[in-house]
């Protein structure tokens, strides 16, 4: 049926000359880490020329972690549609016997564009669900070159190269497969370049119809690992995460310039966005500071104003119905969509779009519009309301979550009005949510968060988990950046074994289904 819906929305369509697009997602960056926002630790020329060739919104948010993240960007939908509260916790992810459970099962922004006539293609992290040989083609995708687990290569084959913990690398000797099929790489190859390149060759070979990529970089989730130095050839940056994200401000040039290059510039519209907050520095936190990501828009020949830095409050959902409107694709009329088109902010016709934005994560919310800011953590615990007033950044927010004076108690029941006409976010029936410790990140105070805050070390003062007996305890400890998972750098630096070999043997055992990570439910039930 959703192939026949996909075929009928083609016919329809007019299939004049179309706008190529470009859909580029980040992994864990958010907003502040950008030069054009405000970061004076970071370089990123690239992105902010971007911006000053386009359209940047002040204020956009993605959901607090990466699957509900993606999830919602490919369906337009928030998690009460599309069933992905969260990610980590199974009580608010769709069960296995749900349809929902499948993203082929989805109509996805790619069936959208595939209905306009546009050739779609996929590049770099997926991490969601789908077997060979119809994966991430499920979705609506022609091409794809995707990095991938032990677990998505054919069968027979065995990736040669693993991180520490035994994941398939991303970066350095990458574990890929394209359209089905394993691609060798070498110890030299870095995968952020291979995608990239990959993504540059698409356009290339698509230049005489119109295209469209979704874009997932890699880049810059952990680990940290060195980078190439464009600059000289065989040698590397650093292993840090201010050397991954130039790295990858580097690669959007490198893009940006081939479509000058091939004659595409004018005619195609891209889109810079994060997938959540930093790690470590408010991803999996129910705060603006996890939500808060940014967005950079730039179509140069299509109608986007240049320099623009847009007040108007923005998110995930709204990029559905902008790419219809772009493309001239219908979105189905059966299907519910939670968003609003960015093209009369993008155009100049209007100052804002929609009155609010909505973030989640399990039963947790974040809910802003221009000025007011609320956020839920998970349970309904630990309410807060902020006064923004012009600020976007965190700084200088008042608290004003006990305030009864007549303008803070309007907006509050203007927000309580917004959320009871959404389906309140619970755990499946007949399950408990899991209990989460607050993070570091959810314990700042709002006048703390700055622009250009550098990356801050672990603290030492922290009780060894050799002392913890509780494993629920335990785990809470080790999951250090709160996203319901223990990632291998976490699990080292938090073992109470002192033989790396042997932590390194029980990592790799306890990650059972070889995502990278350990889940609560791996933990717990360790032999």
């Amino acid at each position: 049926m959703r192939h026949v819906l996909v075929a009928l929305l083609f016919a329809a369509s007019s299939f004049a000359a179309k706008p190529n697009i470009i859909l580029i997602l980040a992994d864990d960056l958010g907003a502040k880490e950008l030069s054009c926002y405000g970061n004076t630790l970071h370089k990123t020329p690239n992105l902010d020329k971007m911006a000053a060739e386009g359209v940047r919104f002040e204020t956009h948010f993605s959901m607090p972690l990466c699957t509900p993240t993606r999830v919602c960007l490919m369906t337009g939908q928030y998690g009460f549609h599309n069933g992905f509260l969260g990610m980590g916790d199974k009580a608010f992810t769709p069960q296995k016997q749900s349809p929902k459970a499948e993203m082929g099962n989805h109509f996805t922004h790619a069936d959208l564009m595939k209905s306009a006539g546009y050739a779609t293609a996929q590049a770099g992290k997926w991490q969601l669900s789908g077997t060979l040989p119809t994966l991430v083609r499920d979705c609506g995708f022609d091409e794809y070159r995707m990095w991938a687990y032990d677990h998505n290569l054919p069968a027979g084959i065995t990736h040669p190269a693993h991180e520490k913990g035994g994941n398939a690398p991303r970066y350095w000797h990458p574990s890929i497969v394209e359209n089905g099929q394993y691609l060798p790489t070498k110890a030299e190859d870095y995968g952020p370049d291979l995608f990239n390149d990959f993504v540059i060759d698409f356009a290339r070979k698509h230049k005489t119809e119109p295209f469209f990529i979704y874009y997932t970089s890699v880049l810059t989730h952990s680990p940290h690992l060195e980078t190439p130095d464009p600059a000289n050839p065989g040698k590397r940056w650093p292993a840090t995460f201010k050397s991954n994200l130039e790295y990858l401000d580097h690669l959007m040039g490198k893009l940006l310039t081939s479509l000058k290059t091939e004659g595409l510039d004018d005619n195609t519209l891209v889109i810079f966005i994060g997938d959540n907050g930093t790690g470590g520095d408010g991803k999996a936190t129910l705060t603006e500071l996890g939500a808060r990501t940014p967005c950079i828009i730039r179509g140069p020949g299509l109608g986007v104003k240049a320099g623009v830095v847009s007040k108007a409050v923005a998110d995930l959902t709204d990029m559905m119905p902008t790419l219809a409107e772009f493309s001239g694709a219908t979105l189905p009329k059966d299907v519910p969509f939670d968003g609003h088109s960015l093209a009369p902010v993008l155009r100049g016709e209007k100052e804002k779009h929609r009155d609010w934005i909505y973030s989640h994560l399990d039963d947790g919310r974040v809910l802003r519009d221009t000025r007011w800011l609320l956020e839920i953590d998970k349970g309904g615990k630990g309410e807060k309301f902020f006064d923004c007033g012009e600020s976007r950044n965190g700084a200088g927010y008042k608290d004003v979550t006990n305030s009864t004076d007549p303008e803070v108690k309007a907006a509050r029941q203007k927000f309580a009005s917004i959320l009871a006409g959404m389906p309140e976010p619970k755990p499946h029936e007949g399950m408990a949510a899991k209990e989460m410790k607050k993070s570091k990140a959810d314990k700042k105070t709002k006048g703390m968060v700055k622009e250009g805050e550098g990356e801050k070390p672990a603290s030492t003062s922290t009780p060894s988990p050799a002392s913890m007996k509780d494993r629920d305890v335990r785990f809470a400890f080790r999951d250090q950046n709160k996203d319901g998972r223990i990632d291998h750098d976490e699990f080292m630096k938090t073992a109470s074994g002192k033989d790396p070999t042997a932590n390194e043997a029980r990592f790799k055992k306890m990650d059972r289904n070889q995502d990278a990570g350990v889940s609560k439910e791996e933990f717990l039930n360790e032999k």
